[in-house]
């Protein structure tokens, strides 16, 4: 296993979602759900999120959903 190439889970929401370029609006859009609900996690980090958030918003933040864009 290659060092360091692990999806870091000890950082904050605010941070993962700061590295995509992403707002607390545009990842509320994302996963369907209300920005005071991403403003109330973003200080938690990922791994202290009950596991139905957490597995939504994993791919989002790791920019999985980047990779099933049809124009590049």
């Amino acid at each position: 296993m290659f060092f360091g190439l692990k999806f870091k889970d000890k950082k904050t929401v605010k941070e993962l979602r700061k590295n995509q370029n992403l707002t607390a609006k545009e990842l509320a859009g994302k996963l369907k759900l209300d920005t005071v609900d991403i403003l109330k996690i973003d200080d938690h980090r990922l791994r202290d999120i009950e596991e139905p958030l957490k597995s939504k918003l994993t791919p989002i933040l790791r920019g999985d959903y980047m990779d099933n864009m049809t124009w590049l």
